[in-house]
């Protein structure tokens, strides 16, 4: 294929700067970091219950337009000020996976390894810019040569372009996510003081669905729907009276397994983003797990202690389930990329003529990543010695893997937008279950050096791509990325103390499922299968094949099956988290499928803000419930 020309390298980009335009300002990249920083912290709340978390690239596009629209400046913002602010945003909000503190470092916890606060801030600092320095010299054959499309950046320098030029739906989207962050937070702080708000039963469950009939009525009256409000304000007393006979209100033996009512903001929010098949999928699995294979193993004996434990009750049985699913799941979706990583160690012809599109002036010259790279690696090793005893050249050995999974990660973003974080973790932890076996400590930071690389470089990627669509200066994105990594540490490393001070990070309040899934992995490959309760290990064959078998026939499968299987990763997490995660979260997208498939414009134009409202309000808020639990102040009821 022959080189393309100037011409042609231009042509897909959205704009084209204005001479003088500003980028790189003080106030972009704080209004970034400050954004960022506030998403980081809502990661951890988010992600210790749910496993995922949120990138902060549109949040951070969104609000900070809006910030500057109510602000008025003298010097008006301008849209490459805008791809600034989300450079700083995304990169401080991606500090909570990079840091580990969603896998890595609280499934060291579980092990009985504690950590203070500045070594947390040590090795956050250390491992964040690994991946940053893989992504550089990928840009130019990612984006400008193979324009591989990264959804994500593109969505974003496409709501940006969207934003400068219709104002109103800018604004109405922040207002939007900022009213839902208020309601979900004032909720929350209210289900704290009252919990039986937020895990309503019997006549608490009668009184919420009474009250949530009559305002349905109350809203159908004034759309002019008489009729429903009729039917509405019927059916509210009924609730009110009947509440501990409503299902999962009196039924104590069901609710013992986790199928209760649960009222929650962020997991509601949560449904809505992950969308109906993964959510569906969570059901299924938590429907099964926790509905089928739990009662089943109780009855057999093999899990005789109480249903929740982990030390011998049914909860740390179907743990394994699970988890093999998970890991089956990630490992074979990334045998399945096999012409993905092979496309990553080759180049296409003519690439070598590729011209550069930004002036020598605004390129990222060669010795500054390069030399950051020298300093993040031997930073690492440092600080991987000095906090977790981790010899030097183990250390650099997963330096360099992580080079090469960096590069696998960063192009399946590009082509599909999924970050196979969990899959390059288990990756390095196979490998390092071969070289040091029986060092947990070393299996888990190893695989999180690794997941810290590709977190941040496919989070880099996405800004560049987003920065060449908008003809941005990728030398101004990459100062933005590195100030925004060290504003996200300083927010998100003192929530993580906080929330491990508060709760026990991988109980019920905070189950940690990407947690659970590297603990147990290292455990395994530690005591091999006296790691297994008893009678678990047919079950984890089970949980391999099935992982296996619904990853394959997702890719490969007939069109008519594939739309009706479950997520394979999903529905292994519904055997970590308790079933009123799962459900919960399943409610929250068919909620949202009902207004789509009502109000179709509405809904797509606002979901996401009101999605990642719901989950910062709750997420925000649980950080001074976390401050109120430390305080000692008890709920009131």
């Amino acid at each position: 294929m022959a080189s393309p020309d100037d011409s042609e390298q231009t042509s897909d980009k959205l704009y084209t700067p204005q001479p003088g335009e500003a980028q790189l300002t003080a106030r972009a990249v704080i209004a970034g970091c400050l954004i960022g920083g506030v998403v980081s912290a809502m990661n951890i709340y988010f992600g210790l219950r749910t496993g995922w978390s949120i990138g902060g690239s549109l949040i951070a596009a969104i609000l900070g337009y809006s910030l500057f629209s109510a602000i008025k400046p003298k010097t008006a913002y301008s849209r490459l000020e805008a791809n600034i602010t989300q450079t700083a945003g995304s990169a401080a909000g991606s500090m909570t996976s990079a840091a580990g503190l969603l896998a890595a470092i609280p499934a060291l916890g579980m092990l009985g390894f504690e950590l203070a606060w500045w070594q947390l801030v040590l090795w956050a600092m250390s491992v964040a810019y690994l991946g940053v320095f893989f992504a550089v010299p990928l840009r130019r054959q990612m984006v400008l040569v193979e324009k591989l499309r990264f959804p994500t950046g593109t969505a974003t320098a496409e709501t940006i372009m969207a934003m400068f030029s219709e104002g109103g739906d800018a604004e109405e989207k922040s207002r939007a996510l900022l009213k839902w962050a208020l309601a979900a937070a004032v909720f929350t702080l209210a289900a704290y003081f009252i919990p039986q708000l937020g895990h309503p039963e019997g006549p608490y469950l009668g009184i919420i669905a009474g009250s949530a009939l009559l305002i349905g009525g109350v809203v159908e009256y004034s759309r002019g729907n008489t009729q429903r409000a009729l039917f509405l304000a019927i059916l509210a007393p009924s609730a009110l009276l009947f509440g501990d006979r409503l299902p999962f209100g009196g039924l104590e033996a069901v609710a013992a397994w986790g199928f209760s009512v649960l009222i929650s903001p962020l997991m509601g929010g949560a449904g809505i983003l992950i969308g109906p098949k993964v959510a569906a999928s969570l059901f299924a699995g938590a429907v099964f797990s926790w509905g089928i294979l739990g009662p089943y193993v109780q009855s057999q004996g093999w899990a005789p202690e109480s249903i929740m434990s982990y030390d011998g009750g049914v909860r740390g049985w179907v743990l394994w389930p699970g988890v093999a699913i998970m890991v089956a799941d990630a490992m074979t979706q990334l045998l399945l990329s096999w012409r993905t990583i092979l496309n990553t160690f080759t180049r296409p012809k003519g690439s070598e003529a590729a011209a550069e599109d930004s002036p020598a002036n605004q390129s990222i010259p060669n010795i500054w990543w390069i030399g950051g790279l020298a300093v993040s690696t031997t930073a690492t090793t440092a600080a991987a010695a000095f906090v977790f005893g981790i010899p030097w050249y183990l250390t650099l050995m997963a330096v360099a893997m992580s080079s090469v999974l960096a590069m696998i990660a960063v192009r399946s973003t590009g082509e599909t937008d999924i970050n196979p974080i969990g899959g390059m973790g288990k990756v390095t932890q196979l490998v390092y279950g071969a070289i040091a076996p029986g060092a947990m400590t070393t299996n888990l930071m190893a695989a999180g050096i690794t997941g810290a690389g590709a977190s941040q470089a496919g989070d880099m990627m996405q800004d560049l791509k987003t920065g060449y669509l908008l003809g941005a200066s990728p030398r101004g994105q990459f100062k933005a990325q590195l100030i925004g990594i060290a504003a996200g540490v300083f927010f998100c490393v003192p929530i993580y103390t906080l929330f491990d001070k508060a709760y026990e990070i991988g109980g019920e309040e905070l189950p940690a499922p990407a947690a659970h899934a590297w603990k147990a992995m290292a455990e395994l490959l530690s005591k091999g299968m006296d790691a297994l309760p008893p009678h678990a290990l047919a079950a984890v064959i089970a949980g391999c094949v099935f992982g296996s078998v619904m990853a394959v026939l997702s890719k490969h499968g007939p069109a008519s099956v594939r739309k009706y299987l479950p997520s394979g990763l999903a529905f292994g997490i519904a055997f970590i988290v308790p079933a009123y995660y799962s459900v919960a979260m399943f409610l929250g997208a068919m909620i949202f499928m009902v207004w789509k498939k009502k109000n179709p414009t509405a809904a797509e134009k606002l979901g996401f803000s009101i999605a990642s409202g719901l989950i910062a309000g709750e997420g925000l808020m649980g950080i001074v419930v976390a401050v109120l639990t430390l305080l000692g102040i008890e709920p009131l009821t």
